[in-house]
């Protein structure tokens, strides 16, 4: 039986992600779900078996990334795997970084997220088919994709510019979805984040401001 813990701060998509792994609860027993990075590690201290961790990206108190950094510190035994809607160059750098061990997209089926468990835990580097080969250019040109991050201001992510320059042509969330191959909700939540790095309210501002400091 494999262990595994989720750090996932969305109880809708923290119950979808449970009913993919209970398909296969013969194999797979999870132990807990935290809300956050913070409270996840805290939960870790209880529960010393945990294999595999499944870790969101943004989260409250305490974000994926800066979660897979402690652990890869405090329990370099639990192998870490991002599970997430973010597929941008600069999350995927830097959960690399931090020490994850693999990479995959929400959307991705049950078996693949459990594939990817049993995986990791032979030495293996799970990712979903985007995120490989994001992950190789970063391989090939890992200076250039640096030096790219460091001139965008607002520290906005290259898919959050993509979202940006859909948004100045007018596009929805449903066509900006349809466009980058992207469910909806993450469009959201990209511009979620487009919002709080430019610190405007709506569309409208996002975009003025985006032109006015020439981000797109």
């Amino acid at each position: 039986m494999i262990t595994v813990a989720l750090a996932e701060d969305n109880d809708f998509l923290a119950k979808s992600i449970k009913e993919k792994l209970s398909f296969f609860s013969d194999e797979i027993k999870l132990l807990f779900r935290a809300k956050n990075g913070k409270e996840f590690i805290s939960i870790l201290e209880t529960y010393k078996e945990v294999q595999v961790a499944l870790m969101d990206i943004e989260m409250p108190i305490m974000d994926g990334i800066t979660a897979t950094a402690e652990l890869s510190e405090k329990y370099p035994n639990i192998k870490v795997i991002m599970l997430t809607v973010f597929d941008d160059d600069e999350k995927i750098f830097k959960a690399i970084r931090a020490g994850a061990m693999g990479y995959l997209l929400k959307e991705e089926s049950p078996q693949k997220i459990v594939d990817s468990i049993k995986l990791v835990l032979e030495g293996g580097a799970p990712m979903s088919a985007t995120i490989a080969s994001k992950t190789l250019q970063l391989l090939r040109n890992p200076i250039s994709i640096d030096k790219k991050n460091s001139e965008q201001d607002f520290n906005l992510s290259s898919r959050e510019i993509e979202v940006l320059e859909l948004l100045k042509k007018g596009y929805d969330y449903n066509k900006t979805a349809e466009q980058l191959f992207i469910s909806p909700y993450t469009v959201r939540k990209h511009i979620e984040n487009i919002y709080r790095k430019l610190q405007v309210h709506n569309k409208i501002e996002a975009v003025q401001k985006a032109i006015q400091n020439r981000i797109i």
